[in-house]
């Protein structure tokens, strides 16, 4: 069985990792980057409708400002993100389960969203985002990649395009991206891309598997 890698920040890469191993895998954890808290201040939250969180990470190291904005109704990109701001308090009105977009497309009518995110991030095309406001950052790291055959699992396209700046062989490295966008992201000659239907963490880690096995 192929070993697989593990890219993503903690504490998610630790928790994607336990999974992992329940299901019988090889996981190797070398984090690309490390998250950490901007500094910020929260708007008034009567110029907002709703909370836009599509990574927990924004809860995670939003700090005390958030308390400011707890009167929002969230919208969250996925069941972690959603857990989070439910452990910090939050009123979590909507879970997607198809990525960013997906969740926007399902809103009803025109929403003034706030969208508490990463200092680098996508800017969602939707006409219900008013504000896109970061609260936290991801530095790159540079961890030692091992060598030989085995399967990456990639979180994000800037994840994808910076394991393409690490790896050390292409040829040999099967690439489980969690959307189209992030295996664009990658670039050319690993020895396969492909993404799950769904782009969440579960689907990703069972695509993952799959090619671990095979």
């Amino acid at each position: 069985m192929k070993p697989l890698l593990f890219l993503r920040p903690e504490p998610g890469n630790s928790a994607t990792a336990a999974r992992a191993r329940a299901l019988g895998l090889v996981p190797v954890q070398r984090p690309l980057f490390a998250v950490g808290a901007l500094p910020w201040s929260a708007p008034d939250p009567a110029g907002f409708d709703g909370l836009l969180l599509t990574s927990a990470n924004a809860v995670r190291h939003g700090g005390p400002e958030l308390a400011t904005l707890q009167t929002l109704d969230v919208f969250a990109v996925g069941e972690a993100t959603a857990e989070a701001a439910r452990a910090a308090e939050f009123r979590v009105a909507m879970t997607g389960a198809g990525g960013v977009d997906a969740l926007l497309a399902t809103l009803p009518g025109q929403r003034r969203l706030l969208h508490l995110t990463g200092a680098d991030h996508r800017r969602a095309d939707t006409r219900h985002l008013l504000m896109s406001l970061p609260v936290y950052v991801a530095a790159p790291l540079a961890p030692d990649m091992p060598a030989g055959e085995q399967v990456a699992l990639i979180h994000s396209a800037r994840a994808g395009a910076r394991f393409a700046d690490v790896a050390r062989d292409r040829s040999s490295i099967a690439i489980a991206a969690i959307s189209a966008a992030a295996a664009r992201a990658c670039g050319d000659g690993w020895a396969s891309i492909d993404w799950p239907a769904r782009p969440n963490d579960g689907e990703l880690l069972a695509l993952g598997a799959r090619l671990c096995q095979g």
